[in-house]
């Protein structure tokens, strides 16, 4: 499990019992501008004892379980690769997954993020829209991408991904 994806969940948890960010936070000793990082996918780290902090007054908890036999595709390792052929220091998941979140390309890596978008086939794209989107709210990474890509000079040509999202 990714945080991203643990994020989403406390959300999804912390509004099904009608809780504020700020009285979450406070419940369970943090920061609420903690909380809300975590919940938008852009906290960078979060130690076992801070998230079972929150998982206890949600009354959730962290099971650990093994993986399903066949592995839904790793949209996100592919594009990764795909945007990191060319170059000498790759394009983590994690900053990846940050940029995409954030609707902001990782400083340094802007080349990764054109190769990703000129070059990679649309059905990566969406797959990676669909895969990453499913831990923030709904059409977010999907606009972000797209505002990287004209941050970033892409041309309309290259956007054909959005159509099949």
């Amino acid at each position: 499990m990714r945080l991203q994806e643990l994020g989403f969940e406390i959300r999804k948890s912390r509004l099904a019992r009608g809780l504020t960010q700020a009285q979450l936070a406070a419940a369970a000793g943090l920061s609420r501008n903690t909380l809300n990082r975590l919940e938008n996918g852009l906290f960078p780290d979060l130690g076992i004892k801070k998230a079972q902090a929150i998982l206890d007054e949600l009354g959730m908890d962290l099971a650990v379980r093994r993986a399903a036999r066949r592995p839904k595709p790793d949209f996100i390792g592919m594009a990764c690769t795909s945007a990191s052929v060319s170059y000498r220091k790759a394009l983590t998941p994690d900053e990846l997954i940050h940029a995409l979140l954030s609707g902001k390309p990782t400083p340094g890596k802007k080349a990764h993020f054109i190769t990703l978008i000129d070059e990679a086939p649309p059905a990566l794209l969406a797959g990676l829209v669909r895969q990453v989107g499913g831990w923030a709210k709904p059409g977010k990474v999907e606009k972000n991408l797209q505002q990287i890509a004209k941050q970033l000079g892409a041309t309309a040509r290259n956007l054909e991904w959005a159509k099949s999202t």
